[in-house]
């Protein structure tokens, strides 16, 4: 399918797709979509920004049946964040219809989610606990559902969350079309996934490629200064949109963010441990612009869509290294460019070489009093130590010991290798030039 058309929705839903402004399907909607359609179990393997809101929300609306009202669908996203944008996403698609949805998210009162359950919706938006407990309570009844959303099931699984989508997926029918999204899909998943889906079509978009577009990956080395002094180089010497400092922990991020005020910076924070209500405000207060800069923590941050960031900075490199790409796939959206900032120390070298292979092209520079430099690529002094090593080697293997030994044979022996290491030194030179 080539065009939106081409799937022959309802006129009601060409109108909203039309109103979106959409024109093509992207990839991953002309793999999802036919499947939702004819309710084939599927895992989609990809990332933020690629559509996949869109590739499951259009068939499932396709499907509903207005006349029954009753649960027909249940999308869950691990964070509140990201169950309000899918949920924001289907009221744009079901405005002009009798079709009813309803979201369930944690941090909000509990009594008042049972009331409006008094009449049971035909979608059901929300985040794995607070669906688990209303279903519990037998407020919500599942059991009419066949369909069964579970975004971003890597983080889900990352928050400890999936026992809570067990907990409520066990009462839903036992020929229960279960569709996975996932950046990524770890082996503690299997379990869970072979426990609910025969035989899924596992589609994976070959989405790599795209993280490296139009961002430049800057490597600054820390030195002899401390870390946050190094950050402070670095923020002195951009003007960013809105940057996004990403730190591994939930300490680390209050540490940063406090030095930070310390020197007349003013910074959000986004981490696991701020109250919903306090979490709310800071995205208000991020949404408004009020921050130029904003500390943040792995877990906290993906389930987050924040517009217009421009620089990510790595305060330090992530234990899981496929969180730096999701770091870094943080800015650079829409056709915009980017710029990615990672601090390094020497010990962080076999996890910069293990990004490497992702296919992240690294440029290594220094910056002071404001001002960019470039800086030798940080592989040479590691191949010069390397090509000198294999010098000594051979010069090693072609002088041999004398049988019989006199005074002076360990000069000798010396003077003989140190002749051959010349050689061979001419000899490589050459080759380069």
């Amino acid at each position: 399918m080539s065009k939106y058309t081409d799937y022959q929705f309802k006129p009601f839903l060409q109108d909203a797709i039309a109103e979106l402004g959409f024109k093509e399907p992207t990839p991953i909607q002309k793999e999802m979509i036919p499947l939702v359609l004819k309710g084939k179990s599927a895992i989609g393997q990809a990332h933020t920004g690629t559509g996949k809101t869109h590739s499951f929300l259009l068939p499932i609306v396709e499907r509903i049946a207005e006349e029954r009202q009753e649960v027909q669908a249940v999308i869950t996203s691990p964070t509140r964040e990201l169950a309000q944008q899918i949920f924001d996403a289907l009221q744009q698609l079901i405005e002009k219809t009798n079709i009813q949805a309803k979201l369930f998210i944690g941090g909000t009162d509990k009594q008042r989610s049972i009331d409006k359950l008094k009449t049971q919706p035909h979608i059901v938006v929300g985040t794995p606990g607070r669906i688990k407990d209303l279903v519990k309570e037998g407020a919500l009844l599942v059991h009419t559902a066949p369909i069964l959303v579970v975004d971003e099931a890597d983080l889900a699984f990352d928050m400890g969350f999936i026992e809570d989508i067990d907990g409520f997926a066990s009462h839903m029918p036992e020929k229960l079309e279960m569709f996975v999204f996932s950046a990524t899909i770890p082996e503690k998943l299997q379990p869970f996934l072979k426990k609910y889906m025969d035989s899924p079509v596992h589609i994976q978009m070959n989405d790599k490629r795209p993280v490296a577009e139009n961002i430049e990956f800057v490597l600054v080395p820390v030195r002899s200064k401390s870390r946050n002094a190094r950050l402070m180089d670095v923020i002195k010497g951009i003007n960013p949109f809105l940057a996004v400092i990403f730190c591994n922990t939930r300490k680390t991020a209050e540490h940063v963010a406090g030095y930070l005020a310390e020197q007349g910076v003013r910074a959000g924070q986004i981490h696991g441990d701020l109250s919903p209500r306090d979490r709310k405000k800071m995205m208000k207060q991020i949404r408004d612009l009020e921050f130029q800069y904003i500390v943040a923590t792995d877990l906290a941050a993906r389930g987050i869509d924040i517009q217009g960031i421009s620089h990510v900075i790595n305060y330090e490199i992530p234990e899981d290294l496929e969180f730096f790409i999701h770091r870094v796939g943080r800015t650079a959206r829409a056709g915009n460019k980017g710029t990615a900032i990672t601090l390094y120390q020497p010990e962080d070298e076999d996890a910069l070489a293990r990004i490497e292979k992702m296919g992240i092209p690294f440029v290594q520079k220094d910056v002071k009093n404001g001002e960019w430099t470039d800086l030798k690529d940080r592989h040479q002094r590691k191949n010069r130590v390397k090509h000198e090593n294999e010098i000594d080697l051979k010069a090693k293997a072609l002088v041999r010991k004398p049988k019989k030994v006199k005074p002076g044979y360990k000069r000798a022996m010396k003077w003989e290798m140190d002749k051959i290491k010349k050689r061979e030194r001419r000899i490589k030179n050459r080759g380069k030039k």
